[in-house]
């Protein structure tokens, strides 16, 4: 079912193995995606091509300056038929929602995403929403791009379970994208091949990939040393340490496995991980956030089977 649903996104993303099953990886960890990159890379066909192949509703969101939070959540109004107050749900109201270029928008309308993302339900006129299951919100960002932005401060990262930098492709996966959509656009042609209740199913499963001691120990020495690192003013949080076990018995299940190892750690922790660091002024300078956890991985003793 799951390399169906990676050979259903390889249709139109060439050469982006790794990518597809951190996408999946969240969705199964029942987390969300920040797709971090230059513009023209893939972002947003990324996320159309990964919704589409999921059997439930969608929405897009361009986020701008003006953009408001009642955009997003929805907003009560007054009914003139019924002369009571009713409420509107907003977009965010659906299984996969695309935030674009979620770093355009003011904080106000930053904010309004933590309760969404964190707990899966919306406040509107002093009741409740609870949003839909699987629900999941993918990010996109230009990182260099500053003109006309607004950088998300670290509580906001922290509601994202990793994220995904794609990069440029190859000379020769490059050629192969131009003979691809030389015609016509391979995206128009996706058809879903996940239902919802597959995921539902599947969830329950990750809950029950068995984490040793020993590789429970080795990941929370991690996480350690990313708050005691020279370089970083505030480290990992326990909810990234909620994340990164969530995230690796969802590998497990992606490699067929019913139990989790080192390498599902070290295999994830660049992208669970390093959004998460806030550095110091001396380790802006000298360092990447990149650097310092391979830097912590190569340090870090990796726990073998006896």
């Amino acid at each position: 079912m799951l390399q169906r649903f990676i050979d259903n996104i390889s249709q139109v993303m060439i050469d982006k193995q790794k990518e597809i099953e951190l996408m999946l990886i969240t969705l199964l960890s029942d987390g969300h995606i920040l797709l971090e990159d230059v513009p023209g890379t893939g972002k947003t066909t990324m996320a159309k091509t990964f919704s589409k192949s999921i059997d439930g509703t969608f929405n897009r969101l361009q986020f701008t300056p003006d953009t408001l939070p009642s955009d997003i959540i929805g907003q009560e109004y007054f009914n003139m038929k019924i002369s009571d107050f009713s409420v509107r749900k907003g977009p965010v109201f659906n299984n996969v929602i695309l935030i674009d270029e979620i770093n355009r928008a003011v904080p106000r309308t930053q904010s309004a995403l933590l309760e969404i993302m964190e707990e899966k339900q919306v406040s509107l006129g002093g009741m409740t929403y609870i949003l839909p299951n699987p629900f999941i919100v993918i990010a996109t960002q230009n990182p260099f791009d500053s003109i006309g932005t607004f950088p998300l401060p670290d509580a906001q990262l922290d509601r994202f379970l990793l994220t995904i930098r794609q990069g440029y492709p190859s000379v020769a996966k490059e050629k192969e994208m131009l003979k691809r959509f030389r015609n016509s656009n391979p995206l128009a042609n996706i058809d879903s091949v996940i239902t919802t209740e597959e995921i539902f199913k599947m969830k329950e499963e990750v809950k029950n990939v068995m984490i040793t001691e020993e590789v429970e120990d080795y990941l929370l020495e991690i996480i350690q040393q990313t708050r005691k690192h020279k370089y970083v003013d505030i480290g990992v949080s326990p909810r990234g340490s909620i994340a990164f076990m969530k995230s690796i018995q969802a590998r497990a299940i992606l490699f067929n496995r019913d139990f989790c190892t080192p390498d599902d750690v070290k295999n994830l922790a660049l992208p669970v991980l390093a959004h998460r660091l806030c550095l110091n002024v001396e380790g802006e300078v000298k360092s990447s956030k990149k650097q310092i956890i391979e830097e912590i991985l190569d340090r870090t003793e990796v726990p073998v089977e006896v």
